[in-house]
C-alpha cells in the first residue's frame, strides 16, 4: 500500500503522526502528572496543523488530488483536531458526567463535518479540486480552542482552577467552560456558515 501514497499522503500521515503523539503525551500527563508531557501535546498539535496545511497544497501543486489523500486527510484530521482536543479538555480537568457527554458531541461533530466534507468536496470544488468554501466551520478550527486552553494552563487555570468552575448536576459535576467545545462542535456542522477556504 506504501507504494501508492502520493508525497502529500506522507504529510497526512505525519498529521496523523502528531495527533496520536499528542494524545499519547496527554495520556502520560494524566498518569504522571509531570506537565512536560502536557506541554507536548499542546505542542504536536501545531505541528499536525502544518502537515494538514502543506499536504492540500502539495497535492495540488503535483496535481496529485486522489481519493485515497482525502480519506487519509479526513482521518488524520479526525485524530489531531478531535479526539485529541477532548483529551486534552479531559486532562486539563473536564472530567465530570456532564462533560464528557459535552466532549463525545464535539467528537460526533468532527465526524459528522469530515464525513459532509468528504460527500460534498466534489460538488464544491473547482477544475483544481480546490474547494472554494466550507459548510461549516473546519474542524482544524479546534486549535482556537486548545490555543486558549494552552494560555490557561500557563497561568495555573485547570483542574480545580477552571474558568467558570464547577457545577454539581445531582450525582455528576458540570465544568460550564465545556460549552466552548459544544459551540465549536455546533459551528463545525452548521449548514448557514459557509467559511471562505482561502
Amino acid at each position: 500500500m506504501i507504494r501508492d501514497f502520493q508525497t502529500a499522503d506522507f504529510l497526512t500521515l505525519g498529521n496523523g503522526f502528531a495527533g496520536t503523539g499528542s494524545m499519547l503525551a496527554t495520556m502520560k500527563y494524566v498518569a504522571s502528572g509531570d506537565t512536560t508531557f502536557l506541554r507536548l501535546a499542546f505542542a504536536l498539535l501545531p505541528i499536525a496543523l502544518v502537515c494538514d496545511i502543506l499536504d492540500g497544497r502539495v497535492a495540488r501543486a503535483r496535481r496529485q488530488v486522489s481519493m485515497l489523500g482525502q480519506e487519509l486527510d479526513s482521518l488524520a484530521d479526525l485524530i489531531s483536531f478531535g479526539i485529541a482536543p477532548a483529551a486534552l479538555a479531559f486532562a486539563l480537568g473536564m472530567r465530570g458526567g456532564v462533560d464528557a457527554i459535552g466532549l463525545v458531541y464535539f467528537v460526533a461533530c468532527g465526524i459528522s463535518r469530515l464525513a459532509r466534507y468528504n460527500a460534498t468536496a466534489s460538488q464544491l470544488s473547482d477544475e483544481s479540486g480546490k474547494v472554494k468554501y466550507y459548510e461549516g466551520t473546519p474542524i482544524p478550527t479546534s486549535l482556537i480552542l486548545v490555543a486558549f486552553f494552552a494560555f490557561l494552563s500557563t497561568k495555573g487555570m485547570i483542574g480545580e482552577s477552571l474558568p467558570l468552575g464547577v457545577v454539581a448536576i445531582g450525582p455528576v459535576d458540570f465544568h460550564p467552560i465545556v460549552l466552548l467545545f459544544v459551540i465549536s462542535g455546533s459551528a463545525m456542522v452548521s449548514k448557514t456558515l459557509r467559511i471562505p477556504k482561502p
